[in-house]
């Protein structure tokens, strides 16, 4: 298995398709990494020789923040939203749709599986 930007990716793949395992590149930047470093996208991983495997891999490092720079720069994003009490950051900390959808039909993904408030009632008939 090859690796790219810290991750395995999986040698019976296309390189697009094989890129796309990687956290941050998408189908639109997997085609354009292919493209910008002169490597036929339709060519599987296995069959690409370690030179074309460290273009790809100083192309994203240089180009791209992927993986967990990424997912770093975005848990700080919203951490300074919740701590600036902002409406983003208010949505996000009480887990509800952020992008002004509603909920009062769906939004169930994110809110979470519903719960019984005050549990079942009881009823005991004295005869």
């Amino acid at each position: 298995m090859a690796r790219i930007a810290g991750i395995e990716v999986t040698n019976e793949k296309k390189v697009w398709i094989s890129l796309m395992g990687i956290y941050g590149i998408g189908t639109k930047r997997a085609h354009d990494i292919c493209k910008d470093t002169n490597i036929d996208e339709n060519t599987f991983v296995k069959d690409l020789s370690e030179v074309q495997l460290d273009v790809i891999r100083k192309y994203i490092e240089e180009k791209y923040q992927v993986e967990g720079a990424l997912r770093q720069g975005i848990f700080r994003d919203i951490k300074r939203l919740k701590d600036i009490r902002c409406y983003r950051g208010i949505r996000h900390k009480l887990g509800l749709p952020v992008r002004g959808q509603r909920t009062r039909h769906n939004a169930h993904t994110r809110k979470g599986k519903t719960r019984a408030v005050g549990g079942l009632k009881r009823v005991l008939a004295k005869t």
